[in-house]
């Protein structure tokens, strides 16, 4: 599984590091820091609920 993350359309709500922060990390400023990564094995329910907490569901999942 692969998470893909419209970076430029964060707007710093931090829901998705809120569920899941080991996952969703943030800069200094306070939004997403990465465009997108691959979800560690045994995390894909985690990084799932991370995607559905963003409001502007800016956050894809992408099975594999």
């Amino acid at each position: 599984m692969k998470i893909k993350i419209e970076k430029s359309r964060c707007a710093g709500h931090a829901r998705c590091n809120t569920v899941a922060d080991a996952l969703f990390k943030l800069d200094d400023t306070g939004y997403i820091a990465s465009e997108g990564f691959d979800v560690p094995a045994g995390d894909e329910q985690l990084a799932r609920r991370g995607a559905r907490a963003c409001p502007e569901q800016i956050i894809s999942i992408i099975e594999e």
